[in-house]
């Protein structure tokens, strides 16, 4: 079986797994992307969520980029590159120069600037930071995406985003859903245009903005802070002990610390 009837098969068993047509431009971008760039499985699926937190299920890729309802020439942050596939998604319904990614990790940066450079999608900027703070030097954005789990996004976020922006994320702890936020409207406006999924007391969305849209479920990995990537010291207390340790071997010890005035001494 070729590739495109491959890629045919995987579009309807993910249409069949969420329940409805995907979107005609994420269709158009699951169509285009090409898979091998990015993982080593063949065209029809992919990871798992919470077994690499690196790579995410199609079906969870599809979700979050429908949520984010993204349109050509749209500005978007992406918190979380993990395998860049998703941010090749993005940039082909946005334009791979208005797609910006971060990732606490540095190796899946590596690996997330490689994918996309096979993929054609070099343009993408992706860069090592902490998503907490987002990426300030080119905000505000229409679009940022989280690709991690949390209660609520981060204040740094919610500040990068356009007055007119969307914000997607993965809410909650455990099994998530993907959940798409906006600014409230302004005290006043009648807010038509924005279809919230609850009243203002029942919606957990943060102060200030409002739920649009929910797709799910999902399972991804908690948002990392700083010192919680692969490789460090999960444990608060342990790393800053080693830390604290570390600098005391580097600090010199004995008499080279004791100023000598050697004229009182002479």
């Amino acid at each position: 079986m070729d590739e495109a009837s491959l890629r045919a098969d995987m579009i309807e068993g993910l249409e069949h797994s969420i329940g409805e047509p995907i979107e005609p431009s994420v269709l158009t971008a699951l169509q285009r992307v090409p898979r091998d760039p990015f993982v080593d499985d063949s065209p029809r699926g992919g990871a798992v969520d919470g077994d690499d937190p690196h790579s995410l299920s199609l079906e969870t890729v599809v979700r979050l980029v429908t949520a984010l309802d993204a349109h050509e020439g749209d500005a978007v942050l992406v918190v979380g590159a993990g395998i860049g596939y998703s941010v090749a998604m993005i940039a082909e319904i946005v334009g791979a120069r208005h797609v910006h990614a971060v990732d606490i990790d540095r190796s899946a940066v590596v690996t997330a600037r490689s994918n996309l450079d096979a993929a054609g999608y070099e343009a993408a900027l992706v860069d090592r930071a902490d998503g907490a703070d987002g990426l300030p030097a080119y905000a505000p954005y229409d679009r940022i995406l989280l690709e991690a789990a949390v209660i609520e996004p981060p204040r740094a976020l919610r500040e990068q985003l356009a007055a007119d922006g969307r914000i997607v994320y993965p809410r909650g702890a455990g099994v998530q859903t993907v959940t798409a936020a906006e600014p409230s409207p302004p005290e006043g406006s009648d807010g038509d245009d924005v279809s919230a999924v609850g009243d203002d007391a029942d919606d957990p969305a943060p102060v200030g903005f409002e739920t649009v849209e929910t797709h799910g479920p999902a399972r991804l990995q908690p948002m990392l802070v700083e010192g919680e990537q692969p490789g460090v010291e999960r444990n608060r207390t342990r790393r800053e002990d080693a830390e604290h340790a570390e600098r005391g071997r580097r600090r010199r010890h004995g008499w080279e610390q004791d100023w000598i005035d050697w004229d009182d001494r002479i």
